[in-house]
């Protein structure tokens, strides 16, 4: 039997009704409203049916079968078995049959029942109401009131729910996350008792241990008045009673962390699953490792950086017969050694780069010089995906700051030639929507496909951002890309910006065939940063308002939100009398521990010195270590944001968390404007740093 909402025992239906009278089962009726079941008729009706069975009025009958709920068999008097002519009798023809007394006796039934649950209830609906409250005119969430149920270290963790490839920024949906709660009656008495244990030896020390999640008990609530009083906001420490010292050693743990489990479980492999203390590949090139290079040498931690070094010169090789993502591997690879190429000087990873570029070029072998989305780097083949012969716009126009980098240091063209072909063409291009550009390109003909839906998010992003970066990169000369990038932007103000009700907070939707959506990605929020840049850069100074708008939409997508963690994707509220600004569907409750809201949290404070921007960055921060961080090591991505009392937890750290997310906090908590100064490098879109070209300087 399925364990009800607010249900704190569990009932064994079939044994009530052989072993008491009817008044025992009304008192099980009773239990059951209380759960806040919607189907309360439904079991009433099945409830006087088996009365009828025990008092004679029919013979024996079965009941269908429901998933909420246990079929009931009862042995009437005289025995009998399950006839035709019951199973055609419908409910109405059943009631008239009925004395009247005993109709009568029903309907008081049913008014008892329903007058006893209304409480619990309505209890229950204002808690399906998502648990928000208002603050400073905007809703923010209310403290959990009980401790996620803690569970014994040894327990396996649970499994995550598809062991497939989410790409970092594009590519077809993949993930579509459900809350799995798992357990039944006598696996939760078990696992009670169990982590009854667990949990006395662990407050010892300070610390939950749930499902490998590391939960501070200082933060916790426990339903007290105090706790009560709590929002998630001022349960987290705010930056302002911190110095910037402890702000940056803050984010050095959290890497360190995330470093041990991935030393400890899948040194020199793609992606360390710190549920299950093991790794997953997708290239099979220690993509996290080379995401992280750079980090840990901003960070300062040149041991740990030794440490990858010496893999990197020993053990790393691109002489391997599998397919990579074109773009995935240039801005995490590429990129990645470039940057720590010039931050360090070491040509070791210059030359790592030069293989690599050399063997994604295979690539842009196409009718249309639209280059093939998947590469052969040991073959030297290309070919786009098994499904399409289309590539993802943002894909073949974000690769174009690597390649282009690539070129200057070796003083061979071939690969600026092949990146710039590229964005001449889509310059050309029809199809477009005010700037705004479809989502696919067909590698044969060269021309945008699917075209009707234009989004800043998923399939599109980054194109607008290395419209800008390109041009600041090249010394701000290339006014062709400057004009794109304007033209988009005044695109974005027509088409896709809106304000949300109550609150009046300003999102990017989408369009899709003329018609308006208020879906808003969590990739989105790359765009309060890039506006940012492009004011600081002397673009409208109305770039740098809209930024701070933004900027406060993407905060309170996290703030919003149960854990203090962002959803994947938003919808907001258009309509005059709505209640709350932001609504969540359940397939997009999952964090994927992704950079782009600390990311333009980092740009909005170096360019404006306003420390609330700090102080969101911490909250992050805090809600990534209550909710995410593993005790053997590692951050895992989440399921639901929406429930912290079971996140779930999907056994998956992607590289970007160490290549971007920290790296974007601990430059948000620095106060030297010297540290990757954003007037002399710009970042790719995986946060690796290549540098400005000495002749914009």
């Amino acid at each position: 039997m399925r364990r009800l909402p607010g249900l704190v025992h569990y009932v064994k239906l079939t044994t009530i009704l052989t072993t008491v009278n009817v008044t025992l089962v009304v008192v099980v009726v009773v239990d059951y409203t209380h759960t806040g079941c919607i189907s309360n008729v439904t079991l009433m009706l099945d409830t006087l049916r088996a009365y009828a069975v025990y008092k004679g009025w029919v013979t024996d009958m079965h009941p269908p079968s429901r998933q909420d709920y246990t079929s009931v068999s009862v042995a009437g008097q005289g025995g009998g078995s399950y006839s035709k002519q019951w199973r055609r009798q419908s409910c109405w023809r059943t009631w008239k049959q009925l004395s009247r007394l005993q109709r009568s006796l029903i309907l008081v039934v049913l008014f008892v029942c329903g007058v006893a649950s209304y409480p619990a209830v309505t209890e229950h609906l204002r808690g399906l109401s998502d648990g928000v409250q208002d603050r400073g005119g905007l809703l923010m969430p209310v403290t959990p009131r009980v401790l996620p149920e803690p569970v014994q270290q040894g327990q396996p963790p649970p499994q995550p729910t598809s062991q497939r490839k989410l790409s970092h920024r594009r590519g077809p949906p993949i993930l579509q996350s459900r809350l799995q709660k798992k357990g039944n009656a006598s696996d939760s008495v078990v696992e009670e008792d169990k982590a009854a244990d667990s949990k006395r030896e662990e407050e010892e020390e300070g610390a939950i241990s749930w499902r490998g999640v590391v939960i501070d008990t200082d933060k916790a609530t426990d339903g007290s008045r105090e706790s009560k009083e709590n929002s998630l906001g001022n349960q987290r420490g705010k930056p302002s009673n911190k110095s910037e010292a402890e702000l940056l050693e803050a984010v050095q743990e959290a890497f360190l962390h995330s470093w041990k489990g991935y030393k400890d479980f899948a040194w020199g492999h793609d992606e360390l699953r710190p549920l299950s203390k093991s790794y997953s590949e997708w290239f099979g090139l220690g993509l996290t490792l080379i995401d992280a290079l750079d980090t840990m040498w901003i960070l300062g931690l040149k041991k740990e950086f030794e440490e990858a070094k010496s893999w990197v010169a020993t053990e790393l090789t691109f002489n391997k017969n599998v397919d990579v993502n074109l773009f995935e591997s240039t801005i995490r690879i590429l990129g990645g050694l470039l940057s720590t190429y010039h931050l360090t000087g070491d040509t070791l990873f210059l030359d790592k780069a030069k293989d690599i570029g050399s063997r994604l070029m295979p690539a842009f072998n196409t009718p249309s010089k639209i280059p093939y989305s998947d590469v052969n780097i040991g073959k030297g083949t290309a070919h786009p995906p098994r499904w399409t012969s289309d590539s993802t716009v943002a894909e073949v126009t974000s690769i174009q700051l690597e390649f282009r980098e690539l070129s200057r240091l070796t003083q061979e063209p071939q690969y600026q030639a092949a990146v710039a072909e590229v964005m001449n063409q889509v310059h050309r291009m029809d199809g477009k929507l005010d700037g705004l550009v479809p989502m696919f390109i067909n590698t044969n003909n060269g021309q945008f496909t699917h075209q009707g839906i234009y989004t800043m998010g998923a399939r599109a992003d980054s194109y607008y951002e290395y419209l800008l970066k390109q041009w600041i990169q090249g010394g701000k000369t290339e006014n062709q890309l400057l004009e794109d990038y304007l033209q988009a932007i005044e695109g974005v103000k027509k088409n896709l910006l809106q304000k949300s009700s109550p609150n009046g907070l300003t999102f990017v939707g989408e369009i899709s065939h003329g018609q308006f959506s208020p879906k808003m990605d969590h990739l989105v929020c790359f765009l309060p940063g890039t506006l940012a840049l492009g004011a600081h850069n002397g673009l409208p100074a109305d770039h740098m308002a809209l930024a701070k708008e933004l900027m406060e939409t993407c905060y309170q997508m996290y703030i919003q939100m149960e854990t203090g963690l962002s959803p994947e994707i938003v919808h907001f509220n258009m309509h005059e009398g709505s209640t709350r600004d932001i609504d969540v569907k359940l397939a997009d409750r999952h964090n994927l521990l992704r950079p782009e809201t600390v990311e333009s949290l980092f740009y909005l404070y170096r360019f404006t010195r306003d420390h609330k921007y700090q102080d969101w960055g911490w909250e992050i921060l805090q809600s990534f270590n209550k909710y995410t961080k593993v005790s053997s090591g590692g951050y895992t991505s989440i399921n639901n944001v929406r429930d912290p009392d079971y996140p779930s937890p999907r056994d998956k750290m992607e590289s970007f968390f160490l290549g971007e997310t920290l790296k974007y906090l601990y430059l948000l908590f620095s106060e030297d404007p010297d540290l990757i100064s954003l007037d002399q490098y710009v970042f790719n879109t995986e946060a690796h740093p290549l540098p400005i070209w000495p002749s914009a300087a």
